[in-house]
């Protein structure tokens, strides 16, 4: 069994037992009442993408929806809801600032900027310089409208010989929705290393993913334990888990085959899982807003 859910598992406990209970919290749930979170504070996760793919099993992950959100924000950067909608990101009208737009965030700034563009062109002619970075987090542009400010922000890029590496820095992190080990973000973001490796003549390497503040909703204790129920009914052994794990079992494999090296002909069906079988049925999480 994959260690993504070790890692799960054994975070879903941390907080449980020593996570500390936020005070007048930002969200609420859609009946009004405040939205609290249980949360531990830098929590990191390393994957070698030759070798591993982050992707939980102990619940279905949309996947195919979470690269479709990728392509919305660096591929294709659009923040109007419309657009996300025709792309197949249906989720974020709940943070419409009542224009059609979720502000000027995610991908209004990677457009703003050029922001991949930039990235692309700096990995290509100056491989081992140590300015790669994409920064989510401009603060003009969170000045200028209302709006959800990014949570998975910042990412360094660095040449290692024929890899090419990548850090997720996350400022906040739902961790049962999506930024737990194996979940949206984690394959969202091991999926643009891919795309970005690709489109520069690298292979994807390693792969390092850092929520500042990792937290559980209250409404989702419920569901954290159903978790931690299938996997004890996998016979996972959560002490053993070290961030390395001996499979017993083949594991998850997420192909990427495009017909072309160009970033921005790439799409969802040139991505393909081989051996995932997730544990079914998915969990019902309700969200705070």
């Amino acid at each position: 069994m994959m260690e993504f859910n070790l890692l799960l598992v054994n975070d879903i406990r941390n907080i449980l037992a020593n996570g500390t209970k936020d005070e007048n919290p930002r969200p609420k749930y859609e009946d009004g009442t405040p939205a609290y979170t249980y949360f531990v504070n830098h929590v990191v996760r390393t994957y070698n993408l030759q070798t591993e793919f982050p992707i939980c099993t102990l619940r279905p992950i949309a996947w195919k929806s979470a690269i479709r959100e990728i392509f919305t924000i660096y591929q294709k950067p659009t923040n109007v809801i419309s657009e996300m909608e025709d792309m197949g990101v249906k989720w974020w009208n709940d943070w419409n600032i009542g224009d059609g737009t979720i502000g000027h965030r995610y991908g209004y700034t990677v457009k703003k900027y050029d922001l991949i563009n930039n990235l692309i062109n700096d990995i290509k002619t100056n491989p081992y310089g140590r300015r790669k970075i994409v920064s989510l987090w401009q603060e003009n542009d969170l000045r200028e409208t209302d709006g959800l400010a990014p949570c998975a922000f910042l990412t360094i890029w660095n040449v290692r010989g024929e890899y090419l590496d990548m850090c997720l820095i996350q400022r906040s992190g739902d961790m049962i929705t999506a930024s737990g080990a194996g979940g949206v973000n984690e394959v969202q973001y091991a999926c643009l290393q891919m795309m970005i490796a690709k489109a520069t003549g690298y292979k994807p390497g390693k792969f390092t993913h850092f929520v500042a503040n990792e937290q559980i909703y209250d409404r989702h204790i419920d569901a954290a334990n159903e978790l931690i129920n299938r996997a004890n009914a996998q016979k996972l052994d959560l002490s053993t888990c070290n961030g390395h794990y001996d499979y017993e079992f083949e594991p998850v494999k997420m192909n990427f085959n495009p017909k072309s090296n160009n970033f921005y002909d790439f799409s969802i069906e040139d991505f393909s899982l081989e051996n995932y079988n997730p544990i079914k049925p998915q969990l019902k999480l309700e969200l705070g807003v």
